[in-house]
């Protein structure tokens, strides 16, 4: 971890709070040998061991100077005649290392890092490796960077995976705010200590096929003795995609994929989610564990994207239970969410467990490892599932306020027509499908359509909406006009400025009017979230920050997004708002819509949306 010191303030509670171990060793030693007194001991405790995979029983925990000095036999401290800061009797209590999760995108929360870490430390987690490409497509580099000054301010240890897919593809398919050469990239590297891997590769198949931007982008990362992040959908890239310098994935989506990417020396995040979102893959990838016979020990679990209110419910501690659920033992389960991330990125002599020296970022756990209590640096942040005062004072008073220019990313001077023109004449239409609930691909139906007067009998024959993307970063004000099929809207209207990952203007609806009212309340909020019905806004997360994140406390956001739920829903939508935000996102299968017109993937392929 980087021994760079708080660069925000000193009373802060941030990861620069615990100083570096080779500024510590001789009074850690001191305290495990007994000759000086620790600050805090936790005693009467059974002790979830990372290392071995067992669970220690009547031991206690002895912390100093926000590290952990050593673990020993309950009531060793009073063989030391000296007297603890303070003592805590767990009463039999499970301690086990904070949690480390080792992919996700703080923006998929629409929280600041800030406000993200309450509902991280509820969960336990203490430690996280975010991909901030979301931000990085809205404002380049400086949007990426404001984010990494949001994150030292910060009570959790937050690290950088930079991103490497700016934009997701290329100008001919989309319109993008920031562009991440590999010179910016190398620039985040070299200036930034907490930038420590390159981001999920998105554009598995260029890369595959030797795109030489996107290799060039990989040797950035590698040329610095950096890992490089993944992400890659089909069997048959896993060998190119390995070759090419990758050395990690959350996208294995099934046992024998997941056994593919381990076997050719890629690690193996298994992403859990809930099942209102695309994002439950766990289940099916961890057979490649529990069935094929693969070691768990190049396996990790991760969250990758949450919303708000999902965040404070489904953190990683819920994916660490998802995977006991689906067979794994609770140590097993426990270390593939804690040390194996941190080994991961060469951490595990810091986080991850609690071996003597490693930060005090521990969790007091039920036997449902459900989190009681969260220390960060030896600090007390979370005591009977709730967040303590001096968390609470930090995340209130010291929140880091982003720049003016990250208030300015939404830049619609006109709004023009939001539906398309009825076509002259019998035609055939390209049309996005919208498939089971919850399902990322997308399906590329033909519908021969038949000459019509008005759109509305066309588009209750068929089960359509329109669905329109709208460039918001000023470079030209193009629009893109598509129809929707099985998205369930038949009144009102939907509309985000979170549209993956150029983070243009996505709207759906049936009539112009409802379209256009979505469209001006995410404008005049500088970017948000907004349901539209009867001509009344009924739900608006605004995201005034880049048009992705809210500059309000988590459990505002969370509040504001169950109310966007339930509206959302009420409309009869059968994909949820983060899989809509995901119908411009360029790289999966089949069909896409952007800024520049319908795209399928993964021939790349601009198409018209009628042809005759």
């Amino acid at each position: 971890m980087s021994t760079q010191h708080n660069p925000i303030r000193p009373s802060l509670l941030t990861r620069f709070s615990v100083d570096p171990l080779h500024t510590m060793t001789c009074r850690l030693a001191a305290v495990a040998s007994g000759r000086a007194a620790p600050d805090l001991v936790l005693t009467g405790a059974r002790v979830l061991s990372t290392y071995s995979e067992r669970i220690l029983t009547d031991r206690e925990v002895w912390i100093s100077g926000g590290r952990v000095a050593a673990i020993k036999p309950a009531g060793s401290w009073r063989a030391t005649g000296h007297a603890p800061g303070a003592v805590r009797d767990v009463q039999g209590g499970i301690l086990a290392p904070g949690l480390v999760d080792p992919h996700l995108h703080i923006e998929s929360s629409m929280m600041t890092a800030c406000a993200y870490a309450e509902a991280a430390l509820l969960n336990g987690t203490t430690t996280i490796f975010c991909d901030s490409h979301e931000i990085g497509n809205v404002a380049d580099v400086a949007g990426v960077e404001w984010m990494l000054e949001d994150a030292r301010q910060a009570p959790l240890n937050v690290f950088l995976t930079v991103p490497s897919t700016v934009p997701a593809t290329s100008p001919q398919c989309e319109t993008a705010g920031g562009d991440l050469t590999p010179e910016k990239i190398g620039g985040i590297f070299d200036r930034w200590p907490e930038a420590v891997a390159l981001g999920e590769k998105m554009d598995f198949v260029p890369l595959c096929l030797g795109d030489e931007r996107s290799h060039a982008i990989v040797a950035e990362s590698l040329k610095r003795g950096r890992p490089v992040s993944g992400h890659v959908y089909g069997r048959e890239f896993v060998a190119a995609y390995a070759a090419s310098g990758v050395t990690d994935t959350h996208e294995a989506i099934t046992g024998e994929i997941a056994d593919d990417l381990i076997e050719a020396g890629v690690w193996v995040f298994l992403r859990g989610g809930p099942a209102t979102t695309p994002w439950h893959s766990l289940p099916q990838a961890i057979r490649a564990v529990t069935q094929m016979g693969a070691s768990p020990k190049r396996v990790c679990v991760c969250t990758d994207d949450r919303d708000a209110d999902d965040l404070f419910l489904f953190g990683q501690d819920w994916v660490v239970r998802q995977a006991v659920a689906a067979g794994l033992s609770s140590e097993v389960a426990w270390s593939m969410g804690s040390l194996h991330g941190a080994t991961r990125f060469g951490m595990e002599n810091d986080i991850g467990g609690l071996g003597g020296g490693r930060r005090a970022d521990l969790v007091l756990l039920n036997d449902a490892l459900e989190v009681q209590d969260t220390w960060y640096g030896g600090v007390p942040v979370v005591e009977h599932k709730k967040i303590t005062p001096v968390l609470d004072r930090q995340l209130s008073e010291a929140r880091y306020r982003y720049p003016d220019a990250a208030y300015r990313t939404v830049i619609l001077p006109e709004i023009g027509a939001l539906t398309p023109e009825l076509p002259d004449g019998p035609c055939r239409a390209n049309v996005i499908g919208v498939g089971a609930q919850g399902e990322i691909p997308l399906r590329h139906e033909v519908l021969e359509l038949a000459e019509a007067r008005a759109w509305e009998p066309v588009l209750d024959a068929h089960d359509l909406c329109f669905v329109t993307i709208l460039e918001r970063h000023g470079r030209n004000g193009g629009v893109a006009h598509g129809l929707l099929r099985g998205f369930g809207l038949t009144e009102g209207a939907v509309a985000s400025s979170v549209g993956h990952d150029a983070h243009n203007i996505i709207v759906a609806g049936r009539h112009e009017a409802d379209m256009r009212l979505a469209v001006e309340t995410i404008r005049d909020a500088r970017g948000g979230v907004a349901v539209v019905s009867g001509g009344q806004v009924k739900a608006l997360v605004a995201l005034p920050i880049a048009g992705l994140l809210s500059d309000e406390r988590g459990g505002v956001v969370a509040a504001q997004t169950e109310i966007l739920k339930r509206e959302w829903s009420a409309l009869g939508c059968t994909l949820p708002y983060m899989g809509f935000n995901l119908i411009p996102l360029s790289v999966i299968p089949e069909i896409r819509i952007t800024d520049r017109g319908l795209i399928t993937v993964p021939a790349m392929e601009q198409i018209p949306l009628f042809e005759k």
